[in-house]
């Protein structure tokens, strides 16, 4: 009897924690679905059909950031440029629009087509993101000091390309060949905006990525344990460039949608997004020690952000206490994420010992 009873007083304490665990595994979606009934209570234009298409939108600019932050937290690094790069991105695609390239030296002014603009301003973030590997790898700057850097420089940039001031009207010019920016932002596929097939694409795409590749095993191996990935024989700079240069692409990418529903490119744009990204990869469940993190946490992580953002906005919370509610998020996602990791640790550890 007493051998009957010492059974069950240790499976019900097991029980009680794998409930726990499973809770706290499910905290970002059970967040969301909160977030959800709150703000549908407290305005009832939440759940309209134009409230929803906004906060998609929404959403999938802070998810194809995240995506790219996700990537560059599992290697065990962080990118505080993308904000910027936003920026840059925009302000490239826009001038190019607006204005052409000009060439003083042989009086002459090459307007492109939006194709090949979109792939100039792409071209621009992902080479942001190379520097910022290469500042990392090759002179052992921390991935916080070389990304601040670039923050700055990147920032910079997009207001000395038009002395900070907006580029208006990106409509483009039949005569020049370059119409058609404005699709990006404002059109839609099977009556899904386009920014949200673009998040769908590059959300798969870099999930395979990860799970599928051995680029993605070798992401994961960096950020778990970089001395043990380098003796195993990964070429760890490689990966470490790779990473950010994809949050670079994603950036620009951002950028150019932003800017395309605008109509309009401002050198501002972006301003401290980096930490919308960082909070909707931690929220997903991405471990800022590096090594942990999926791609499907992140765009639920993102959905909080967008339902939060905007459900503030509606019922009237002010800019300042946004900043603030925010904040307190990151903070606590970060919390609880590594109060998991330790009840991860500890039933690992009682699983071993039997």
């Amino acid at each position: 009897m007493s051998k009957i009873m010492s059974q069950v007083t240790n499976v019900q304490p097991a029980n009680q924690i794998s409930l726990g665990m499973i809770l706290l595994k499910a905290r970002t979606f059970i967040a969301l679905i909160l977030l959800v009934a709150i703000f549908s209570f407290l305005t009832p234009t939440f759940m309209s059909a134009n409230s929803l298409i906004l906060i998609a939108k929404h959403v999938a600019l802070y998810a194809l950031l995240g995506i790219g932050m996700t990537l560059v937290i599992i290697s065990g690094g962080i990118d505080l440029s993308v904000g910027s790069i936003v920026g840059l991105a925009g302000m490239i695609a826009g001038g190019l629009i607006h204005e052409g390239l000009r060439l003083p030296m042989f009086g002459v002014t090459i307007y492109f087509n939006v194709g090949i603009v979109m792939l100039f301003a792409l071209l621009i973030g992902t080479g942001v993101g190379a520097i910022n590997g290469l500042l990392i790898t090759r002179f052992n700057v921390a991935p916080f000091i070389a990304t601040l850097g670039t923050m700055y420089a990147a920032r910079g940039f997009a207001l000395i390309r038009s002395n900070g001031e907006t580029f208006p009207n990106l409509v483009g010019n039949a005569n020049l060949g370059n119409e058609g920016f404005p699709i990006l932002g404002a059109g839609n596929v099977l009556g899904i905006p386009i920014s949200i097939w673009l998040m769908i694409l590059v959300g798969i795409a870099m999930a395979y990525l990860l799970k599928k590749t051995p680029w993605g095993w070798h992401i994961f191996a960096v950020g778990g344990n970089e001395k043990a990935a380098k003796l195993s024989g990964i070429r760890i700079d490689r990966v470490k460039m790779l990473v950010y240069m994809i949050s670079g692409f994603c950036a620009a990418l951002v950028g150019l949608i932003v800017s395309s529903q605008l109509v309009a490119a401002h050198p501002a744009t972006g301003n401290s997004w980096e930490m919308n990204a960082i909070a909707a990869a931690v929220l997903g469940g991405t471990s800022m020690a590096g090594g942990i993190g999926t791609i499907g946490g992140t765009l639920i992580g993102a959905f909080v952000i967008g339902v939060l953002s905007d459900g503030m906005v509606m019922i009237g919370v002010s800019e300042f206490w946004q900043m603030v509610i925010k904040g307190l998020v990151i903070v606590v996602a970060v919390i609880v994420d590594q109060f998991q990791r330790n009840m991860e640790n500890k039933l690992a550890l009682e699983r071993k010992n039997g």
